[in-house]
């Protein structure tokens, strides 16, 4: 029996959503915000944070902003699964493009979860206004630089400081793959 792509995208984006969540709850029910876990030396943690607004924990306007920002999420997700379902119904569409496609919109849908239901969940915040559970922890290179250096020496250098989620792994994947490996679609060319 055949899988049409259209379910198996939605296997593939169920599946990385659920992946996100489990991973999400895990590190919530079983740490403290703050907390860390080295998994492989210092440059691999597992670093529990909660970030209230978008990437890099960046906020604006307050809880007008967040009510923007999440409704900016649903509408983005909303926008996402519409061009996927027509991207579908063409038939010369590359399989590969639906792909990073999806692989961004199971990332929206981990995230909007998190702000949406946690807030409610765990009592903390009303609908829409939960945050986001952070955890993966990459400081490859945490120095600082020499003093000798001028306007920069003596301060710290940490090189990659953001903490990010699956779902935030799930987004830039997809981005990337459709960036390096589809971009002819993207393009006029590719649009013939």
């Amino acid at each position: 029996m055949k899988i049409s792509k259209g379910k198996q995208l939605l296997i593939l984006g169920t599946l990385l959503v659920i992946v996100d969540q489990v991973i999400k709850i895990l590190v919530k029910t079983n740490m403290s915000i703050g907390e860390s876990i080295h998994v492989f030396g210092d440059w691999f943690q597992i670093f529990y944070i909660e970030n209230e607004g978008m990437a890099f924990g960046m906020k604006f306007g307050g809880a007008v902003g967040k009510f923007l920002l999440s409704l900016f999420r649903i509408v983005f997700f909303g926008l996402l699964v519409y061009w996927i379902s027509r991207l579908l119904k063409k038939k010369d569409t590359p399989y590969g493009v639906v792909v990073g496609l999806t692989l961004i919109t199971a990332g929206a849908l981990g995230n909007i979860i998190d702000c949406f239901f946690y807030g409610l969940i765990w009592d903390y915040a009303p609908f829409m206004f939960g945050h986001v559970v952070d955890m993966f922890y990459f400081p490859i290179i945490d120095t600082t630089f020499p003093e000798w250096l001028p306007l920069i020496g003596g301060n710290p250098f940490r090189f990659f400081a953001p903490v990010f989620n699956f779902a935030d792994s799930c987004v830039t994947c997809g981005a990337l793959y459709l960036i390096f490996f589809q971009w002819r679609f993207f393009t006029e060319d590719g649009k013939k």
